[in-house]
């Protein structure tokens, strides 16, 4: 399974910044128009709300599960999940998990 969740993390990398290059590349480099086209209307605010929303909670397990198993390795999924999205941070998280302690 650690091959399948590498494999969707990547996928969940590379998907989606396909349509974030083409979005900056229509309109320039501005996160504020980014954030202001992802509230264009109910339904995309719906969906910006539900991925907030699971980046936290994934954010919260993450952070509970690496301190009690002292799986460190594990926090980089934080970072992936913000800055990448849920859907490269949750299957990284997952591969991250089955990998040798690190004290």
């Amino acid at each position: 399974m650690r091959l399948v969740w590498l494999a969707l993390a990547l996928w969940g990398t590379v998907h989606p910044m396909v349509w974030f290059v083409t979005w900056f590349s229509q309109n320039g480099v501005s996160i504020s128009g980014m954030i202001e086209a992802w509230h264009a209307n109910a339904a995309s605010s719906g969906l910006v709300w539900d991925l907030t929303i699971a980046a936290v909670t994934l954010s919260v397990w993450v952070v509970w599960e690496s301190i009690r198993t002292r799986n460190w390795i594990g926090f980089l999924a934080i970072p992936a999940c913000f800055l990448i999205g849920v859907s490269c941070g949750l299957p990284l998280y997952l591969f991250l998990r089955g990998q040798p302690r690190i004290s």
